[in-house]
């Protein structure tokens, strides 16, 4: 297999994108991917990162690959959890404390820090809507983060969550509220499931 068709195996398993990061560990030089890229007309799309032109843009995957540290949480994780009836005004994300953030707050993006002891809890793998997978908040904690920011969030979205999540015969009370204990907001989570309950 020549080191073209190597690149060409990256593409495919990247479902169209491709890192500079993968490229160099598979043992391949920039000069190359450079070559590979122009040659294949390929787009790039964020530092280190290049789109296949006959795939499909993946804003959240693309932001997860520059930015590793960061969880998709809020009204984004609902978003991909089913749990909202349309998309958000703006991507939100969570970052542990002493992250440096500026660069996402330039883009817009809604950036919340929590204790780096906080930040690995309820984290999953999910499909975006073009089939990437991206880190982010399982259910119950994202109910619980909605919870805590109630008061800065709209409150049909909040409310059609809720009822959402209440209805599921999947949802998880035990880790919900191992997750409230921890979070500490225990009698916020009671009063807010008692009332749909």
């Amino acid at each position: 297999m020549n080191k073209f068709e190597v690149l060409d195996n990256l593409v495919k398993e990247g479902n169209g994108y491709l890192c500079t990061s993968d490229v160099l560990k598979a043992g391949i030089s920039k000069t190359l991917l450079s070559s590979y890229v122009k040659e294949k007309k390929m787009e790039r799309v964020e530092h280190g990162v290049y789109l296949s032109n006959d795939a499909w843009q993946d804003n959240l995957y693309e932001l997860s690959l520059v930015n590793n540290r960061i969880v998709f949480s809020h009204e984004t994780a609902l978003m991909l959890h089913g749990l909202m009836e349309r998309e958000p005004n703006a991507i939100t994300v969570t970052v542990p404390q002493g992250y440096n953030a500026t660069h996402l707050r330039k883009k817009g993006i809604n950036v919340h820090q929590v204790k780096p002891e906080m930040a690995e809890l309820g984290v999953v793998e999910i499909d975006t809507f073009f089939g990437n997978k991206v880190p982010v908040y399982n259910k119950e904690r994202t109910i619980c983060d909605i919870l805590k920011s109630k008061d800065s969030m709209d409150v049909q979205i909040f409310q059609y969550a809720l009822k959402e999540y209440m209805s599921e015969n999947k949802k998880n009370f035990m880790r919900l509220m191992i997750y409230a204990e921890k979070l500490r907001i225990v009698d916020k989570v009671r009063v807010y499931t008692e009332m749909i309950l």
